[in-house]
């Protein structure tokens, strides 16, 4: 019987650094990655659907210097987005109310309807 030594001599020996999936992630978010691809069904040479797909992930500080920034403006995602545009739909309500309520208009509006309808 022989016996057989396992201890290593000498220092470790250093392999590729290992990443996990922390770091990948935190890599990603913070640079950025795109996913851009085309689904085409075409039928005896007939275009019958085409889908074109980009994805951009990215944290939201990264997206922001990239210029996205939709979501500050989707008024489903932002209370400051809704409440302009409730604003604005106020502001539109109350233009067309007083261009309803205005005397001059209606007036004008009459005159109109009645060389219409001669």
């Amino acid at each position: 019987m022989s016996s057989v030594d396992f201890r290593q001599a000498g220092q470790p020996t250093s392999g590729p650094q290992t990443t996990n999936l922390a770091d990948i992630l935190e890599r990603v978010l913070d640079k950025g990655i795109v996913i851009a691809g085309d689904i085409k069904i075409d039928l005896l040479d007939i275009e019958l659907l085409t889908i074109r797909l980009r994805l951009f992930v990215a944290s939201v500080d990264t997206a922001k210097k990239a210029g996205i920034d939709w979501w500050e403006s989707d008024p489903a995602l932002s209370s400051g987005a809704r409440r302009h545009a409730l604003e604005d739909e106020n502001r539109e309500l109350r233009n067309r109310l007083k261009a309803l309520e205005s005397p001059s208009d209606a007036s004008v509006d009459r005159e109109t309807t009645k060389e219409d309808n001669t």
